[in-house]
């Protein structure tokens, strides 16, 4: 049989990921076939006593593995999930894969498009390929049981690792300290974030992540990206968008990393960034939810030609009744809110990309180019162009 075709025609009928594999690596992936990627084992290769067998590595992401006895290769099977895949669970399977962030919309297209089945569901499909490629049956009930055993398995490796973490004294001593950074960036509070970055001398632990010390520490990366975004940055009063946008613009950089040390680097200029934003997008403690609503609308629309009365619309007030709540409670117009929003999205675009003047004032929808820079040059006393050169050669040492 030409196990290659077997799982091409199978990933053809059944819209289920598949892939051949052995000790050397992947010999056929039907998503990394489907998206152009290099693909990687999903899942580690082992004796076991077991064919089929579950391989779950995350109790939302199942994966099978049917060991092809005439050959030794093995067909995995997965990643398959019970309920269609949130944005949670996309970004958890991307952190395990170690896919790249700027292929995310593809991947996550292809992963919303996987039929959800249940375990029950997903052992027939195991049952079927063990029967189709070795010739051999096996009860669902059977292999259903197996969840126990590999539980319990699980669980031994889990007890073992805690036995020579602590030999070791590999401890994740980091977690308060670590608490306190993500509450400095909720708090904007730049000194706060100093402080508890001193006291982090032996930097923060998360575990064995990786086989390598690079891939440790752009995992260890990832997973402290994800929370400061989740922990700090959005509860602080970030956008959530803008927030997971930049967070991937850094996880992107991360990957192309090739040292430890530059990777360190990037993880404080990623903590200190996102401090800075949140402290710039603070909202005053005491204001109403309806204009800290308009606040909320007005950041996530700054390339939208927005107007008061889309913001009144957006609370369900008059124009009459929004403006004069939103002069009271922070004291400047909407109007100048607006233009505002608009102007710290240019800095940004003027320092992180190389679009013109006129490609940023159309974005922003300010009137005209000219227009943009009178209101640039009168907000922060300099122009477009030389604030561009000064922060973008900044941002480049």
């Amino acid at each position: 049989m030409d196990y290659i075709d077997f799982c091409k025609n199978y990933f053809a009928v059944t819209n289920l990921p598949i892939n051949l594999v052995n000790e050397d690596g992947v010999l056929f992936s039907s998503l990394g076939d489907l998206l152009g990627l290099t693909a990687t084992n999903p899942i580690e290769i082992y004796p076991s006593d077991f064919n089929p067998e579950f391989r779950a590595q995350d109790p939302d992401i199942v994966y099978g593995a049917v060991k092809i006895e005439a050959t030794g290769d093995y067909i995995m099977l997965g990643p398959a999930f019970s309920f269609p895949p949130d944005d949670e669970l996309i970004r958890r399977y991307m952190h395990q894969c170690a896919s790249p962030m700027n292929r995310r919309e593809e991947i996550a297209e292809a992963l919303c498009s996987i039929p959800p089945l249940s375990h029950l569901q997903f052992c027939r499909h195991l049952v079927f390929i063990h029967q189709c490629v070795n010739g051999k049956q096996i009860s669902v009930t059977e292999l259903m049981m197996q969840k126990a055993e590999y539980h319990f398995r699980r669980e031994e490796q889990y007890i073992e690792a805690i036995a020579e973490n602590l030999e070791h004294g590999r401890l994740h001593k980091s977690y308060r300290p670590e608490q306190k950074i993500y509450a400095a960036i909720r708090e904007g509070s730049s000194q706060a974030l100093k402080s508890s970055l001193l006291s982090l001398s032996a930097g923060i632990y998360e575990g064995k992540l990786a086989q390598t010390p690079l891939r440790q520490m752009k995992n260890l990366f990832i997973s402290i990206a994800t929370k400061a975004v989740t922990l700090g940055a959005i509860p602080g009063g970030m956008d959530p968008e803008r927030a997971l946008q930049l967070m991937d613009l850094y996880v992107q950089e991360c990957e192309k990393m090739q040292a430890v040390e530059s990777i360190q680097a990037l993880q404080y200029t990623l903590l200190t960034d996102l401090c800075q934003k949140t402290s710039e997008c603070k909202i005053p403690a005491g204001i109403s939810s309806e204009v800290n609503d308009c606040i909320n609308f007005i950041r996530s629309r700054v390339n939208a030609a927005i107007t008061i009365e889309d913001v009144a619309e957006y609370i369900h007030r008059s124009v009459s009744y929004t403006t004069k709540l939103f002069r009271k409670e922070l004291g400047f117009t909407m109007g100048a809110f607006i233009t505002r929003c608009k102007l710290e999205e240019s800095k940004s675009l003027l320092t992180y990309s190389n679009k013109s003047l006129a490609d940023i004032s159309n974005y922003l929808c300010f009137s005209n180019q000219a227009h943009f820079q009178n209101l640039f040059k009168k907000h922060y006393n300099i122009t477009p162009m030389k604030y561009r050169k000064e922060h973008q050669v900044m941002h480049r040492s």
